[in-house]
């Protein structure tokens, strides 16, 4: 996607050849800086501290990290040590243990010669796939935008989303965001709500600035306000990413997701996930299952912002003692969700509509 006109990934293979480089996400939108990953410690720093964020995008980040690994060591107790590392870094994204189970596959019964070059083939493949399996799902979901259009006699669609599930979650073109792209890039009226997403605000540091960088009208609210936009009919649907969906169709996202999916569902709101098959973890049955990652209070005891003089700072926005608690997700039932938007099309928000895109995973969906 474009970042003042200039098309950018938001990770990629190094120069040399030997490292990655990244968009530092802790750092939007006040500057645009570019890191470079050259051991696997800098890889495991970058994810646990969300320097990259969003489900694919880990993904992607751990599976350069592994190949950044066996270039200093290519013995399979490095391939082991590299994948536990990595996987302690963020507990809920699937797409994480998806990747490193990738690239366990890829490498394991390689010559040791043969491995680096074999890692980095998969993270570059691992990159490449999101980058395409995001694009479909754009080409599927813009048909619900344009249906909303057509309905609306060319009226501007408004769409409400949370958190930050566009292109800086993915490596390109994004979940949820996705559809929204192509519908602005095929001229379809289109204007988006952004929940500012608290706590981290990555809807108002991340969703708002790629949407701006690419010109897609929007607008930032406080994330109790998208109830009265609902009751005063001022959202058409709902679009959100997901971190993990379980088999039977619940949906673990940024928290707050559950929230704006009861609201939809009480005025009558479409509410749609965008997801790519990485993301379903086909082994549980019950979004009750899923880990819920607990991370630091002070993403809830502290913002960060530019002042006046143009300086940017973090500031203390509680009273000194209070403790605070952070719980990073939330699961919405799959009885809340009207549809999944995939690479492979659009299916109800079910056990069976899941299963249905996927049959090669029906056993394990009707488990």
């Amino acid at each position: 996607m474009n970042i003042d006109g200039k098309p950018y990934r938001t990770i990629w293979l190094g120069a040399d050849g030997a490292s990655a480089e990244i968009i530092d996400q802790t750092k939007l939108p006040f500057a645009l800086e570019v890191v470079t990953l050259r051991t696997l410690e800098d890889a495991a720093h970058a994810i646990a501290s969300m320097q990259v964020r969003g489900a694919p995008l880990i993904g992607a980040t751990a599976a350069y990290g592994v190949a950044i690994a066996l270039r200093a060591d290519s013995s399979d107790e490095a391939l082991d040590r590299a994948c536990e590392v990595l996987a302690a870094t963020r507990p809920t994204a699937v797409n994480l243990r998806w990747a490193l189970d990738g690239m366990q596959k890829a490498v394991r019964n390689q010559p040791h010669e043969a491995r680096v070059a074999a890692a980095f083939a998969r993270a570059a493949a691992i990159c490449d796939e999101d980058v395409e399996t995001c694009r479909k799902i754009g080409e599927h979901g813009v048909g619900l935008i344009r249906a909303h259009a057509e309905k609306k006699k060319g009226k501007r669609v408004n769409i409400l989303t949370h958190c930050n599930a566009g292109w800086l979650a993915t490596v390109d073109w994004g979940t949820a965001l996705a559809p929204i792209y192509r519908a602005h890039d095929e001229g379809i009226p289109v204007h988006v709500w952004v929940d500012e997403t608290r706590p981290r605000n990555q809807g108002a540091s991340l969703t708002a600035y790629e949407l701006g960088a690419h010109g897609v009208p929007h607008t930032i609210i406080a994330d109790n306000t998208g109830g009265h936009l609902m009751q005063h009919k001022m959202v058409d649907l709902c679009i959100v990413g997901t971190d993990r969906t379980t088999a039977n169709g619940d949906v673990a996202n940024k928290i707050g997701t559950y929230l704006k999916a009861l609201v939809a569902k009480d005025n009558g709101v479409q509410f749609f996930v965008a997801l790519p098959h990485s993301t379903i973890d086909w082994s549980l049955d019950d979004g009750r299952a899923i880990p819920i990652e607990e991370r630091d209070a002070r993403e809830v005891t502290h913002m960060t912002g530019r002042l006046s003089d143009g300086t940017v700072a973090t500031v203390t926005i509680t009273p000194e003692g209070s403790p605070a608690a952070n719980y990073a997700f939330d699961v919405t039932p799959a009885r809340l969700i009207t549809g999944f938007i995939t690479e492979r099309g659009i299916t109800p928000g079910t056990r069976e509509g899941l299963a249905l895109l996927y049959p090669e995973h029906r056993k394990a969906a009707a488990a």
